[in-house]
C-alpha cells in the first residue's frame, strides 16, 4: 500500500489530537490508556507518531479519538470549528 503525504505528513488530524490532548491535560500515555479502555489498542509511541504526522490515522480510529477527546470527528479532520 502506498502512503501519501498531506502537507508533508501522513495525516491531518495529528496536530488536532495533540492540541486537544494538551488542553485536557492528558499525557500521550494517558490518552493511549483511555483509547485502550474503549477498544482501540494503541500505545504511547503510536500516539506520538500520529501527533508528529509519521503514522496514518485509519478512518475507523477517528471516532475513538473523537470520543476520547470529547470533540467531533469532523473537527479532527479540519472540517468544522469546535
Amino acid at each position: 500500500m502506498r502512503i501519501y503525504n498531506f502537507r508533508g505528513k501522513c495525516n491531518c488530524s495529528g496536530p488536532y489530537i495533540r492540541k486537544r490532548r494538551t488542553e485536557l491535560g492528558l499525557s500521550q500515555e494517558e490518552l493511549a490508556a483511555k483509547l485502550q479502555l474503549v477498544g482501540l489498542d494503541l500505545t504511547q509511541k503510536a500516539i506520538s507518531r500520529i501527533e508528529t504526522g509519521l503514522r496514518v490515522v485509519a478512518d475507523f480510529e477517528i471516532p475513538f479519538f473523537a470520543d476520547a477527546l470529547d470533540v467531533s470527528p469532523l473537527w479532527l479532520l479540519e472540517r468544522e470549528e469546535r
